[in-house]
């Protein structure tokens, strides 16, 4: 990996020169780009310097950063110039880089550009320090808010790490600074509390650097391991913890100094990790559902990675930073070319991103020195470490679901509502991040209910989550499996619901992004080429519709599907007959179904192209608003022309009239690459899409995908991770799960039940759920076995999903079928009570089964020896618990207490502390621990509202 990090700086050294100001004779400070310098002098003072792959010579480019590093060091505030320097955000960020340039290179600096680099060091940090908790007057409203954080719409994580890595040059260049032991006692207070969260740091009396974590003062936004930045969550920032602490690690070990504990015992680091594991995909970068940027900076997310498993041992992250470096050189090849931070984000992040590189190389090298050693997970072992679901709670807006085949999540943050799904991990997939709609039309929804139900293995048996939705006066439900299956069922909320795009480039090295995508479905296949080389769409669109030759008098453009953000907007609506037919429309009279002021419908007609007609704001979420044209009388026409403005609409439908009342579809645009009403659709063979009740068939335009395109109306699809065409194919001609109450939607996915009241009525429904073969698979509750399988008794609340596992089957023990009519009470994972004709069985559960007869008039009850009776009924189980990292001496996890594991136990040591977070006010019956020794040691049992 080090290897790889070191062509990338080479190849991004193609770049970098395109930054120096031949005039001024430095590189430029426009975006700080002068913080190459760091990746420049990795380079010319680490491995073998390779002028062809770097394109330009040694001696020039070490002279160039010579001539920076001089400069810079002159006109930084802290040294009496005015050009840069001291201001807290972000100069102090783009000074730490400086100033290990100039360190790695200081035997080839003057005198006084070093006792300038020193005295930026040294004066930076009692710049910092005489700021106390104080804010920084130069950094505008940035603010760490003293040590309590807990602002909204950004994150601790930053601020204060921000404080804490302005001091660490003067710390690990300036020991003999007489101000060195003050500068040492803030930077442990803002690091110890960077990640601080009370409930869990009030419980911990373990001590970093000599400070007991319990007076650690800062909060999270939300009383959970999850941060906030960009107004949601945004696990780029998550990540800034160990960014940070890369970046502060690079400068001790330069210096030859040992590391604070608190960048390796970080309270609640590990906690944190926990929580980006549960969003990691398989590119070693957290997938971002809520964020609008940050979304495959890969240069950028290098440097947590390579902290975490360089320095800290993570066997996880070393996991994930194998599986970003593979990528970096293709993702580095990719137009822009030799940039390490684009998709996301512009050229103003390449230096940071160059320097996090460099940082990451120097990290590797030092772990090589050292001899430390950590051998990575395996992909399967990662995602099997990091799976798990939790609900984050209505304030973060979060249901995340990481099992081994894909991640899934519910989000409900205001503007970023959808319902997320990424098969095999694969972040260049679907795209998920920030106001992209996924399976709800869009995320500009506004949620007026959130139910949400997790289920967790140690508790239930298995992992999965059921959130129900309501958004106006419809309502959307999503259940997430154990297998990374989801299902999603509407009662039709929006036009062109079940909403999904794809990435689709040409990235040689990248899986999947081959220059084209290929959909499988009923009627055939399709191969949809990549974006890049598609021709490039111009912002402002020009669409010729043409269609069967007709007279009209009337015409009209009806939206389908909205620019996300603005609507429709027109320069110019055209009517003809015939190419070279003069613009029928331009005597016309323009109406619409609204319009923004100063943007009229006449505008669209008017014959200029300087005008235009737009929805008002209030409408750009409309799918269906329209602009029409009265010719005034009856004209033949065979195509219209429309001049699109940036918000240029996704898909609309063009209809003639003779009244202005009754509207015939004349064309529709765009031409789909995909038509399909089998009900199936296979997705480059990494996804697969069953989809029932979709009347209007599904669709897909070049790289979005519409699995019910046409108005707001039921519908019904299962998600399945990797399936292939034949095995889509049979599970759509199969017969699906009927309720007889109209507002219930039912499937069963990999053996799992999932229920769906689309209502705001509670219901008791009867279901049939078809089962072929002579098993059958039985559910928590009563049913009913049937000649074809079981009519299961279902009572749902108003707007509640429900996920069921299959807790018990049953079989017959000759060879004829079980009896119609056999009813069977699942009391639990290991217990059945059956009632009806005579028969005798086989019960299984868990792997372990028991034989049971069945008398006529009677009931059975047949419990499975050694099965767990799930769900638990222990409200512990599995649940968060303090102390968190680190633990005090003599202390072991706590959460050996609440895994159900009767092999694994908690030590509390001295005075130990076990706090269980319920992650809701629930009812209390009572409290039980159960000693390893059966010696029950003093102790007290304390309530609490909040965790303070």
């Amino acid at each position: 990996m080090a290897d790889i990090y070191h062509r990338v700086l080479l190849n991004h050294t193609r770049w970098t020169e395109t930054q120096w100001d031949v005039a001024r004779g430095y590189y430029t400070d426009k975006d700080f780009g002068f913080a190459v310098v760091l990746g420049h002098a990795v380079l010319l003072t680490r491995g073998s310097y390779d002028e062809a792959r770097a394109g330009t010579e040694k001696q020039v480019l070490k002279a160039r950063t010579i001539a920076t590093i001089k400069h810079f060091a002159a006109s930084n505030r802290l040294t009496g110039g005015t050009q840069w320097g001291r201001r807290l955000f972000f100069d102090t960020t783009f000074q730490l880089y400086f100033v290990l340039a100039a360190r790695l290179l200081w035997d080839d600096l003057d005198e006084t550009t070093r006792s300038r680099v020193d005295t930026i060091a040294r004066e930076q940090a009692a710049y910092t320090t005489a700021l106390g908790t104080g804010n920084d007057p130069s950094s505008g409203s940035w603010t760490p808010r003293g040590l309590l954080g807990g602002h909204e719409g950004d994150t601790k994580l930053e601020e204060m790490g921000v404080y804490a890595q302005s001091l660490v040059p003067g710390l690990a260049w300036a020991v003999d600074d007489p101000r060195h032991g003050d500068w040492a006692a803030a930077f442990g207070a803002w690091s110890r509390n960077e990640a601080g969260l009370p409930q869990a740091d009030l419980a911990n009396p373990a001590r970093v650097d000599g400070a007991p974590v319990s007076d650690n003062t800062a909060r999270n936004l939300y009383d959970t391991f999850i941060v906030e930045n960009h107004g949601s969550f945004g696990p780029h920032y998550q990540e800034e913890l160990w960014r940070t602490s890369g970046r502060n690690a690079a400068h001790f070990i330069a210096a030859g100094r040992p590391l604070p504990q608190v960048l390796t015992n970080q309270p609640n680091a590990d906690q944190l990790w926990s929580t980006l594991l549960g969003v990691m995909s398989d590119a070693g970068e957290p997938l971002m559902p809520m964020v609008n940027d940050r979304e495959h900076l890969y240069g950028r997310d290098v440097i947590p990675l390579a902290f975490l498993a360089q320095v800290v041992g993570n066997r996880a992250a070393a996991r994930a930073e194998v599986a970003l470096a593979e990528r970096l050189e293709a993702y580095q090849s990719y137009p822009p070319e030799f940039r390490i931070a684009k998709f996301s984000g512009e050229p103003k992040y390449e230096p940071e991103a160059r320097a996090e590189v460099a940082i990451s190389y120097l990290l590797h090298l030092w772990a090589n020195e050292q001899g430390r050693t950590v051998r990575p997970l395996s992909a399967e072992e990662l995602f099997e470490h990091a799976a798990g679901v939790t609900d984050f709670g209505p304030g973060p807006g979060l249901v995340s679901h990481q099992t081994p085949g894909a991640w899934a999540g519910a989000v409900t943050k205001p503007g970023f509502v959808k319902f997320a799904w990424q098969p095999g991990h694969d972040d260049w997939l679907f795209k998920l991040s920030g106001a992209t709609p996924m399976f709800l039309p869009t995320t500009s929804l506004k949620v007026t209910q959130r139910r949400v139900r997790t289920y967790r293995g140690v508790r239930d048996g298995f992992d999965g989550s059921a959130t129900m939705l309501q958004v106006g006066s419809g309502y959307a439900g999503f259940t997430t499996l154990p297998t990374g299956a989801v299902v999603y069922a509407t009662s039709g909320v929006a036009a062109g619901e079940g909403h999904l795009e794809i990435h689709n480039l040409t990235m040689p090295g990248v899986p999947g992004l081959t220059g084209t995508r290929t959909y499988r479905f009923a009627e055939g296949s399709a191969t949809v080429a990549s974006a890049d080389s598609r021709p490039a769409t111009p912002a402002a669109r020009v669409d010729e519709v043409t269609f069967a030759r007709t007279e009209v008098r009337h015409l009209r453009m009806l939206g389908v599907r909205p620019d996300p953000a603005y609507g429709y907007s027109l320069f110019a609506f055209e009517a003809r007959d015939g190419a070279e037919g003069a613009d029928l429309a331009r005597t016309g009279t323009a109406t619409a179904s609204s319009y923004d002021t100063g943007k009229e419908p006449a505008l669209a007609v008017d014959g200029s192209t300087a005008t235009r007609w737009a929805v008002s704001r209030g409408d750009r979420p409309r799918a269906d608003s329209w602009l029409a044209v009265d010719l005034g009388t009856p004209h033949a026409v065979d195509r219209v022309t429309l001049r699109w403005e940036a918000a240029a609409g996704r898909a609309y439908t063009v209809q003639g009239s003779a009244d202005g009342l009754h509207w015939e579809d004349l064309a529709s645009w765009p031409v789909p690459d995909v038509t399909s009403r089998g009900g199936w659709l296979d997705v480059d063979g990494r996804a697969g899409l069953v989809v029932r009740g979709a009347a209007s068939g599904l669709t897909v335009h070049q790289d979005e995908i519409i699995l019910a395109d046409g108005p707001a109306a039921p519908l019904l699809v299962e998600g399945l991770p990797g399936a292939s065409p034949r095995s889509l194919r049979e599970r759509a001609a199969a017969p699906e799960p009927r309720a007889d109450a109209e507002a219930v939607r039912a499937a069963l996915t990999d053996d799992h039940l999932s229920l769906f009241n689309l209502s705001d009525e509670p219901v008791t429904t009867r279901v049939d759920v078809p089962q072929a073969g002579p098993v059958r698979l039985l559910f928590e509750g009563l049913q009913t076995l049937t000649d074809g399988g079981t009519a299961y008794d279902a009572e749902l609340a108003a707007a509640e999903a429900r996920l069921l596992p299959p807790r018990l089957t049953v079989r017959p023990l000759d060879s004829r079928p079980l009896p119609a009519g056999l009813r069977a009470r699942v009391v639990d994972g290991a217990t059945v009570e059956l009632t009806g004709p005579a028969c005798r069985v086989e019960v299984t559960a868990q792997g372990r089964s028991e034989v049971g007869a069945v008398r006529a008039g009677r009931t059975t009850t047949v419990t499975v020896k050694r099965a767990t009776a799930y769900p638990l009924r222990d409200l512990a189980l599995g649940c968060t618990v303090f102390p968190t990292s680190p633990l005090p001496p003599g202390m072991s996890d706590p959460s050996a207490a609440v895994d159900g594991d009767p092999a694994t136990a908690w030590t509390p040591g001295p005075n130990g502390r076990l706090v269980v977070d319920l992650g809701a006010r629930l009812r209390v019956r009572d409290i039980r621990t159960q000693w390893t020794n059966g010696h029950v040691p003093g102790l007290r049992v304390e309530f609490s509202g909040d965790g303070l």
